[in-house]
């Protein structure tokens, strides 16, 4: 399984890349804003996508929505700091399925793309 990194910020892009230890993930790709997680959507195929929310251009609601749009499979948790509900209702109304509060921790970030792979019968 492939895992797109989408977030501005390069520490989170890397941290989440590192921490990582799903044991069906075997492909981690980032992108550093909503245009270039679209490029890379699409030419990828990834199946699950952590997504920030607030990032220059294109933002993480758009992107999800454009992404459940090309492929309505596709798993997204939303990782943001940004801790009011409604955006997190935002997010998911546009086809994320879960929503993690920055700042996380390594078990954090396994065990929500756990529970995503769990929730879609992917384990």
């Amino acid at each position: 399984m492939k895992l797109l990194v989408v977030d501005d910020s390069h520490f989170i892009r890397n941290r989440i890349s590192r921490a990582v230890a799903v044991h069906r993930i075997d492909s981690v790709i980032t992108a550093p804003n909503g245009m270039e997680a679209l490029r890379l959507f699409q030419k990828e195929s990834p199946d699950l996508v952590t997504m920030d929310i607030t990032m220059p251009g294109l933002d993480g609601i758009a992107c999800t929505s454009a992404m459940v749009r090309l492929n309505p499979k596709v798993l997204i948790l939303v990782v943001s700091a940004v801790a009011d509900k409604a955006t997190a209702i935002r997010a998911l109304k546009q086809g994320a399925n879960g929503f993690l509060l920055k700042p996380f921790s390594d078990d954090e970030i396994n065990d929500s793309l756990t529970e995503l792979l769990r929730g879609a019968g992917h384990g």
